[in-house]
């Protein structure tokens, strides 16, 4: 396998100086996620083992004491990769100036490029794979204790959680490397889940995000069948949780039953992140979806009959290899028809050992961004539609931070960092972190909304 370009585009800037690193009485570690919301899972699970192995450790300290740093890093796209690969970089340099000891990477890019990455950057202590933490653990002298599963230390705002159902994934998709990186799907057991999801709502969480990189197949691989529904019952039944939001929904194969229980229970989100990639049935046979527009339609409407109200998130791909103006002009019209509630959209990253690599990569880099402006700038129109007819109604909303003088709030529609907020004035009342308070919509911009509280949950 050659060195990716970007590693030697990075490693010619860099001098590498051997300094002598200072000593330090005792060992602090410092985590640095970098990609999904899966990742920052795997990290709260390795800093919940380390605390377990009375090892101090940080999430992304602004402080620069620790001796020793892990870097969990995303293998996903190129940008992706860049941004892991500056990190990594920047670590080698501090350990050179002697301000950290050890240095080490775990993660995507780590499982995919280790050999590379091993004589490339020698500063590096060690390098593990996504599946490691054993591993990396006992290079700290710390052991893996199996009674601390099910037991995690969150670094997200207290009041939300990622609860990863699933590892892995065994879709075909031709543009896709996770199974590269992360293997074939695994289910987490529906006991194992319940029995975290209670232990995260006993330390403050409210809302749990259900990940996976591939949510809908979900119990397959342990009991014989899609288990999704029964998860999403169990989950919904623990006392203190009062939403749960599910993402990374495979069109493919979607298990119907979980809509209504969806529909059924109020503690589940009406929201659905479901990443459809395109809008020709050409291009989605070529990516390997094993669907068509016409059942992706299909699926939409029926999701939205069982779910009356729920809102819809999707993410496409633009410039996959072979996509004509043709093509991307359906995939327009796709989204226009669609009215997508949130939507994001990629540029196509040309990834090594997946089947799409054996095509030619010939959208230019300029016009698979071109296309991918055009796309959001249909959406931003959409999105503006949907949100103005929102003003004047009121809304349950999830307080999840002070900015600015700013209250930043989420409706039930919306996810973390990716979706559409609620403003609301400061000076308009005290409200604390991690409330629910409802809120009325004054105005409303095309990912933004305006409100004021009138009243709390």
């Amino acid at each position: 396998m050659q060195t990716p370009i970007i590693i030697y585009n990075w490693l010619i800037l860099k001098k590498i100086r051997i300094v002598k690193t200072r000593g330090l009485k005792k060992d602090k570690v410092n985590i640095v996620t970098l990609g999904c919301s899966k990742n920052i899972v795997d990290s709260e699970v390795m800093m919940t083992q380390l605390k377990g192995n009375e090892i101090e450790v940080g999430h992304e300290m602004e402080e620069d004491d620790a001796n020793i740093v892990i870097v969990n890093t995303c293998g996903f796209i190129d940008n992706a990769k860049q941004e892991s690969i500056d990190t990594i970089l920047q670590y080698a340099d501090a350990k050179d100036e002697g301000l950290i000891e050890k240095l080490y990477v775990t993660g995507c890019l780590s499982q995919r490029y280790r050999d590379d990455l091993e004589d490339e950057i020698p500063q590096v202590d060690a390098f593990f794979g996504t599946m490691e933490l054993p591993l990396l653990l006992k290079k700290l002298d710390a052991d893996f204790k199996h009674e601390l599963l099910g037991e995690r230390i969150t670094t997200t705002a207290n009041h939300f959680s990622y609860l990863k159902i699933a590892e892995g994934c065994d879709r075909p998709c031709s543009f896709c490397a996770i199974p590269l990186m992360r293997g074939k799907h695994v289910s987490k057991p529906i006991e194992a889940l319940v029995t975290e999801a209670k232990n995260l709502v006993r330390n403050g969480t409210k809302e749990l995000l259900l990940i996976a990189q591939d949510s809908t197949y979900y119990g397959l691989d342990l009991y014989g069948e899609r288990k999704l529904a029964e998860l999403l019952r169990q989950l919904s039944n623990i006392p203190g949780v009062e939403w749960i939001r599910l993402h990374y929904a495979f069109p493919t194969g979607f298990p119907l039953d979980a809509l209504e229980v969806m529909a059924e229970r109020d503690n589940i989100c009406n929201y659905l992140d479901i990443p459809l990639q395109h809008g020709s049935s050409k291009m989605l046979k070529k990516m390997r979806r094993g669907t068509t527009r016409e059942k992706t339609e299909t699926l939409i409407k029926t999701i939205r009959e069982k779910v009356p109200g729920i809102a819809i998130r999707t993410t496409l791909i633009a410039g996959h290899p072979g996509e004509t103006e043709e093509d991307f002009q359906e995939m327009m019209d796709f989204v226009e028809k669609s009215r997508f509630d949130r939507l994001g959209i990629f540029p196509y990253s040309h990834e090594e050992n997946t089947h799409s690599h054996s095509f030619e990569d010939d959208v230019v880099e300029e016009l698979k961004q071109e296309r991918a402006e055009a796309v959001m700038e249909l959406q931003a129109g959409i999105s503006l539609e949907l949100n103005q007819a929102k003003i004047g109604k009121v809304f349950k909303v999830l307080i999840d931070r002070l900015e600015g003088g700013k209250y930043i709030g989420r409706t039930e529609f919306d996810s973390p960092e990716v979706d559409n907020e609620v403003i609301i004035d400061e000076k308009s009342q005290y409200l604390r972190i991690g409330d629910f308070v409802n809120v009325t919509i004054d105005a409303a911009s095309e990912f933004d909304l305006i409100g004021k509280v009138v009243g709390h949950k």
